[in-house]
């Protein structure tokens, strides 16, 4: 790693951060959702829940009930094998299964506790999460019929992105994209790869290339949020609208795939074939991949701080005009648990002590605002300087994801980094 300043993470503050992570995810986030949110009466989950744990609504939305499914498996894959976390993946793919699809073989977005549909969106999220969802318990559960299930699901999604059988939300006078779409494929792509092993090397680097060509401008150091239909910059409200967490998460997700190639590099240069036996290993492989991921993140980072107050704005106009978004200035938790894990990826993978100090800044800024030390999980909604907006811990929009998985995804990271030891001493 390389030695840029000596502001870098030492080995103590990397296991305090590591004790945070961990105590958050078991003491106090998954202890809210599983007292909570689990319906017993009519499956699934009840996610739009108060500041203490009460319902607010019994309407559930199908994308979270995908995401905690996957949340649940995950955690059974990747932390522990707990046998109430197989159990509740189970429980959750089991209602969307019988309630989550339409007879098009679309998903509805939103239905009565008891399964009834209220609302389809033309758009495909959901579909993403339940694939992901169904990867995820079929790794958990060695099903092949569910491995099947996720690759037939797969296939519907990826036939639907081409065929496009909905009505589009814009008519045609004025063509764009929007980076949300190569950005979930690739993330579920790596999904879908890392659990049950489908080969989707091909979309991966198509999403990848995609952004790179499309939505990363150096020249004016951002990373758009819509475009025109070949990279265009659109100078009107939705054109020149920027999302710094959108766009941090993408990062991070090619972060994420920077270092599978790398370990995937070095696994095979372990067992060089004769020709090339004794050529050392690539030091920097997938580097394309962490110069891509570490200047989204830096551009997201110089655009979406807020210098004033701390922590990260929802929105930022390309040229500092005025945004339409009333919602703006506001605060959100999942950019900040992106931001967390982005941070430390970049760190990681390159030992700039520019991201250990980021790392530092969005965690200390989230973790004096976001939690909730008395009924636990956080917040998600904060005025611009901090201030609690609204106390629920669930809605259609935020549910057990972003933050658990961060949580997870750091503890993980960071063990890594400290079987490495000397680097941070």
């Amino acid at each position: 790693m390389s030695d840029q300043g000596l502001n870098r993470l030492s080995a103590a503050q990397l296991r305090a951060y590591r004790q945070t992570y961990h105590d958050e995810l078991l003491q106090s986030v998954i202890p809210f959702w599983l007292r909570h949110a689990v319906d017993r009466e009519c499956g699934g989950f009840l996610i739009a829940l108060d500041r203490d744990g009460s319902v607010l609504d019994t309407d559930k939305g199908i994308w979270t009930q995908c995401r905690f499914t996957w949340l649940l498996a995950h955690l059974y894959n990747r932390l522990e094998p707990r046998a109430e976390w197989l159990e509740l993946a189970l429980h959750g793919l089991q209602f969307v299964r019988r309630f989550g699809f339409d007879s098009d073989g679309r998903m509805f977005f939103h239905v009565t506790r008891d399964g009834r549909p209220i609302r389809k969106r033309r758009y495909s999220f959901t579909e993403t999460f339940a694939i992901m969802a169904w990867a995820e318990v079929a790794k958990a559960t060695g099903d092949p019929q569910l491995a099947a299930e996720a690759a037939e699901l797969l296939g519907r999604y990826r036939l639907h992105l081409r065929e496009g059988p909905q009505p589009p939300k814009f008519l045609g006078t004025r063509p764009a994209k929007g980076f949300g779409l190569p950005m979930i494929n690739l993330g579920v792509a790596q999904v879908v790869r890392d659990s049950i092993g489908l080969p989707v090397e091909d979309w991966i680097e198509e999403s990848i290339s995609e952004i790179e060509r499309d939505f990363v401008k150096d020249d004016l150091q951002v990373v758009m949020e819509m475009v025109g239909p070949d990279g265009e910059v659109l100078d009107h409200f939705d054109g020149r609208l920027l999302n710094p967490g959108h766009a941090i998460e993408g990062a991070s997700f090619i972060l994420r795939e920077a270092k599978y190639r790398g370990a995937a590099a070095v696994a095979a240069a372990a067992a060089p074939p004769p020709e090339t036996a004794g050529r050392p290993p690539p030091r920097r492989a997938g580097g394309r991949l962490v110069d891509l991921g570490t200047r989204m993140l830096r551009y997201s980072w110089h655009r979406g701080w807020d210098r004033e107050f701390g922590g990260l704005l929802y929105f930022r106009d390309l040229y500092d005009k005025p945004i339409q978004e009333y919602w703006h200035d506001m605060k959100f938790w999942w950019p900040h648990n992106e931001a967390i894990i982005a941070t430390l990826q970049a760190y990681q993978l390159t030992g700039e002590s520019q991201f250990a100090d980021w790392h530092r800044d969005v965690h200390e800024w989230s973790y004096r605002h976001f939690p909730d030390p008395e009924f636990g999980e956080w917040y998600g909604y904060l005025h611009r300087d901090g201030r609690v907006s609204t106390a629920l811990k669930g809605n259609l929009w935020k549910g057990p994801f972003h933050l658990p998985r961060m949580l997870l995804t750091c503890v993980k990271m960071i063990d890594e980094m400290l079987e490495v030891g000397s680097p941070f001493e």
